[in-house]
């Protein structure tokens, strides 16, 4: 009987083992799930007949560099390398129905943070570009101006205020 006792013993112990194992297991997935989610990374895509034209915008204008260019497929940094944004012709056989159509120019804005929105401002409007808000402050304290791409897309450069403690 005692033999009897100590198997079930056992066997409760290995079930609560391989319990206690699985959720360490499940856990760690989660964890190693969260972690990818750091190291997630976002890149815009427009969807663009005015391909040359939005090239040299980005490359000429606010100079962005190229990270990766074909026929149909145009990939963008900015000087800085911290963020990229796509491009990509309408229509184009490679590409599933999904990524067809063109963008419709409305709906969409871009937001480029930069450290002294003044300077930036001073660069463009030399260039003769249109601004399409001119340069102000807010109440909240970020200071900005709008221009429009070729594409009809709102960008917003601003340079954000400090939080207070860094005053």
């Amino acid at each position: 009987m005692t033999n009897l006792f100590l198997l079930k013993k056992q066997g409760i112990m290995k079930s609560l083992l391989i319990s206690i194992f699985m959720v360490l297991a499940t856990l760690a997935c989660a964890q190693s799930d969260h972690q990818n989610l750091k190291t997630m990374k976002l890149n815009a895509g427009i969807i663009t007949e005015k391909f040359s034209e939005t090239k040299k915008f980005y490359t000429d204008t606010l100079g962005f560099g190229i990270t990766f260019e074909n026929e149909f497929y145009l990939l963008l940094h900015t000087p800085n390398h911290q963020a990229e944004i796509s491009f990509l012709k309408p229509n184009h056989p490679t590409q599933k129905p999904i990524f067809q159509p063109a963008f419709n120019g409305k709906g969409v804005y871009l937001t480029i943070e930069v450290d002294n929105v003044d300077e930036m401002y001073s660069q463009l409007k030399n260039k003769g570009l249109s601004i399409e808000i001119e340069l102000r402050d807010e109440p909240w304290g970020d200071r900005h101006f709008a221009i429009v791409d070729p594409n009809g897309i709102g960008i917003d450069i601003v340079t954000y205020a400090a939080p207070e403690e860094e005053k």
